[in-house]
């Protein structure tokens, strides 16, 4: 059995995409950042034939085109973590990560070194420089809610995920950063 990797993205929309970083650089440039990014990832992750695709989109009946062999799921509603756990739940028995689509710097190599490392663990983390994380991959063996009260979009994201795993082994890869606002993706764009 193949593992599966779930990519979480909204539909690329003028105007609905990375909102914090649009107020600082249009609608419009957000709107190509978030597509280039995204198409980007697609192609990377879709390529290594390690691992089944799937592209979890909200809004549900949002059309996006596709041009890879990457199958299509709905986000459904709820909280970010009642969606995430509804992705995951679609593939109990295997192993299964779960992305982001705003880290540019991550791909299918980082994906790679998450399953590895499942060997010894129950769940890793791709942790974010701003306390979230941006990967999760879990094996067959998982706290039966996997997510609690995580405070979403905070610094506090990861440490309260990671208190539902508190009775699991955990591991991490890389640290990256995410593009949410201007000064990300100025960093992202002209690197020190």
């Amino acid at each position: 059995m193949k593992d599966t990797v779930i990519v979480f993205a909204r539909a690329p929309r003028l105007g609905t995409v990375k909102r914090r970083l649009a107020h600082g650089i249009g609608d419009r440039a957000a709107l190509r950042f978030h597509t280039a990014t995204l198409t980007a990832l697609l192609r990377d992750v879709a390529s290594c034939r390690r691992f089944t695709t799937v592209l979890a989109v909200t809004p549900d009946r949002a059309f996006i085109r596709l041009p890879f062999g990457v199958q299509r799921i709905n986000q459904g509603h709820g909280d970010l973590g009642t969606r995430m756990t509804r992705a995951l739940s679609r593939y109990p028995r295997g192993r299964a990560a779960l992305m982001g689509c705003d880290i540019p710097q991550a791909g299918s190599r980082d994906i790679r070194s998450a399953f590895r490392a499942l060997g010894a663990a129950d769940a890793v983390f791709g942790p974010a420089e701003d306390g979230g994380y941006w990967l999760i991959a879990l094996g067959p063996r998982r706290p039966a809610a996997l997510f609690g009260r995580s405070r979403w979009s905070t610094e506090h994201a990861l440490a309260d995920t990671l208190n539902q795993f508190r009775h699991h082994r955990t591991a991490f890869v890389r640290t990256l950063h995410d593009v949410d606002t201007v000064a990300d993706w100025q960093r992202f764009n002209h690197p020190a």
